[in-house]
């Protein structure tokens, strides 16, 4: 206590479950300040992943289709993953052997770019397949 009062820092308690307990003579604001440094840094590094979805319908144009497929790479490029919804409506629903045509043309414009997370699932109206931006080596 005497050398901390002396030399105007602060007496910190390290490890209170030791024995003897063991103190350090720091200037308490700056190793705060340090440490909050330390998380600022940790988290500006820190990417999340977002899950960006693109609609689609059976019966698209390739036009339409490559536009959709650059949009798809635009988000994989950022390493976001991407769901593809192909949505059936009315009579549409009579085709549904269709979709696996369309979504292999969805994986062959996108190979270059991503990987197939989830596999094409049939849920009602809307067939959906997750992709995930490839890992760079």
């Amino acid at each position: 206590m005497e050398l901390s009062n002396e030399y105007e820092l602060d007496l910190v308690e390290v490890a209170p479950t030791a024995s003897p307990p063991v103190c350090r003579i720091i200037n308490f604001s700056k190793y705060k300040y340090d440490q909050e440094k330390k998380e600022r840094k940790v988290k500006k590094n820190q990417r999340v992943t977002h899950l960006k979805q693109i609609r689609i319908k059976p019966h698209i144009g390739n036009h339409d289709m490559d536009i959709k497929m650059k949009q798809a790479v635009g988000f994989l490029s950022k390493k976001d993953k991407v769901k593809i919804n192909l949505v059936f409506q009315g009579r549409e629903m009579s085709f549904r052997d269709q979709w696996k045509a369309v979504l292999e043309k969805v994986i062959a414009k996108t190979a270059d770019h991503a990987i197939v997370e989830r596999a094409p699932l049939a849920e009602g109206r809307i067939v959906s397949m997750v992709l995930a931006p490839k890992a760079e080596k």
